[in-house]
């Protein structure tokens, strides 16, 4: 059985959420996210996909990165259990964005 560092998942899922936001991928994602973590966070990942497509004040994806991150650490804080399920996610997001680009 794997050991799933907290600190390492979230860095992983912040990393690879970002990248999806501005894909095709972010559809099937904001939808499984909202499933598995709640629709909070999938507001949050629409308004991530927002501020880094917005005209003039574009962000960039480090930052994005950097408040996702923020937030699955203290998601995984509060539900240490939700670490498998966001490997999953992320690892699902990531095969789909992988295909996308083939």
């Amino acid at each position: 059985m794997a050991v799933l560092h907290p600190r390492r998942v979230a860095w992983e899922g912040a990393r690879v959420f970002v990248a999806a936001a501005g894909t095709e991928t972010y559809w099937w994602l904001s939808e499984a996210i909202g499933h598995y973590l709640g629709v909070m966070y999938e507001l949050q990942l629409a308004e991530t996909r927002l501020r880094l497509h917005a005209d003039g004040r574009k962000a960039t994806p480090l930052l994005e990165s950097g408040a996702w991150r923020a937030r699955l650490d203290e998601l995984l804080d509060e539900h240490p259990g939700y670490a498998s399920i966001l490997t999953q996610l992320v690892e699902e997001t990531a095969a789909r964005l992988r295909t996308a680009r083939t």
